[in-house]
Order: C-alpha cells, then structure tokens, then sequence
C-alpha cells in the first residue's frame, strides 16, 4: 500500500495458540513490552499491532517459543 509516495507497512499482530503453550515464559523475556505473564506464567499478549520498532523481537519470540504457540499475522485487522 502506498500513499502520496510512501510505503505503508500492513498490520502486525502477534497470536498465541493457548492449546501449544506450555507457560515457559520465554515470550515475555523476549518481547516485555507485548507480552505479560499471568500468575501462572502464561502469556498474555497484548491487544494491537506490534509497533515496527518491536517487529524483530516479535519474530524472535516466535521462532524462539519452544512449544511454537505463537505466529504473527501480517495485514491482520480486527
């Protein structure tokens, strides 16, 4: 997408399958400011867009999760 010249950059959501996740925490070490853990030690993720300046530390925390529960969805809207 473009507009007046410029690229715009699609949406970028991170997304948690909880049925994968086994509570290691790593996620959250990784990407603090998105992802928070409940009391025990399941993440929760933050409700928007992961902010392009946290784009490479979301894609860490993905390939990273030993249990791969989390992906990112690019374009996605609500």
């Amino acid at each position: 997408m473009t507009t007046n010249g410029t690229s715009i950059a699609p949406a970028t959501r991170l997304r948690l399958d909880p049925t994968k996740c086994s509570g290691h925490g790593l996620c959250a070490e990784l990407l603090g400011e998105h992802i928070a853990l409940d009391e025990w030690g399941y993440p929760i993720i933050a409700d928007g867009d992961i902010p392009a300046p946290l784009l490479a530390d979301a894609r860490r925390a993905v390939t990273d999760c030993p249990a791969l529960a989390l992906r990112l969805d690019r374009g996605a809207r609500r």
